[in-house]
């Protein structure tokens, strides 16, 4: 009895808590950022401190889903995100994994779904904050390597999409090429997710026995030098990249399951 009404409750603050964080992007984008575009001119300074405002508000989002009782979390190795310019590449196993890692990178850029641009709660913040549209077509990749050279940190799920219920990661080249054409070092984030909830597929009220425990640690840089070989074309270290990843991610994974 008591842990079904435990199950009930969790429903009722997971639905509280997404009902908070459409209410305050629809505030973020009619009275913070329009204030915020009046006070400060300069592109870049208002840029930065969007950024910031956003990094607070997922902080406090993530924040209110520990104290509602939603879910627990730890980060390992936090402090290794403490630079500048780095590739932060992250498996995908919940909706929410977004919001973990832009609530504790400062200078955080990211990838984000054209379709978003355009969502009345997340266009706002969105385009204030400068984030990198994923239509931008063959200048994304240039748009990604333009935000780690002035000092961002850019957030990429190389899988491109949540994992599946599987639990089957299947990694995309892109990540790998930014990684390559701009010679950056890949910091890896391993994200786990016990018992699995908000899924690719799965709807927000079907929430688990128990609440949530996530899992989220940062890895060892892995250097790109190994991949840059003075014979090997772009092409092949781009391949020869994402396979390792894939099996860094896969192995790493399984490993935490």
């Amino acid at each position: 009895m008591f842990d079904r009404i435990g199950r009930y409750w969790r429903v009722l603050a997971t639905g509280i808590s997404f009902l908070a964080f459409g209410i305050g992007g629809l505030l973020l984008r009619i009275a913070v950022f329009p204030l915020l575009q009046l006070v400060v001119w300069e592109c870049a300074a208002r840029v930065t401190v969007a950024r910031a405002i956003l990094r607070l508000t997922f902080r406090g989002f993530v924040g209110l889903m520990r104290g509602l009782g939603v879910l627990r979390y730890e980060f390992i190795g936090l402090e290794k995100l403490e630079r500048g310019g780095l590739l932060i590449l992250a498996n995908h196993p919940s909706l929410i994994d977004t919001v973990f890692l832009m609530a504790f990178v400062k200078r955080a850029d990211c990838i984000v779904k054209s379709h978003l641009w355009n969502n009345p709660f997340t266009r706002g913040p969105v385009r204030a904050a400068g984030y990198i549209s994923n239509d931008s077509g063959e200048q994304l990749v240039e748009a990604c390597i333009a935000s780690l050279r002035a000092g961002n940190n850019l957030i990429i799920f190389p899988e491109g999409t949540r994992t599946p219920a599987g639990g089957a990661i299947s990694l995309k080249r892109g990540a790998a090429n930014i990684a390559v054409r701009g010679a950056r070092a890949v910091t890896p984030v391993l994200i786990d997710c016990q018992p699995p909830t908000l899924g690719k597929g799965d709807k927000w009220w079907r929430v688990p026995e128990r609440f949530v425990q996530f899992r989220l640690e940062v890895k060892d840089d892995i250097e790109v030098d190994a991949f840059l070989g003075a014979d090997m074309s772009e092409v092949m270290a781009v391949r020869h990249l994402t396979d390792y990843l894939q099996q860094f991610f896969t192995g790493e994974y399984q490993g935490h399951a």
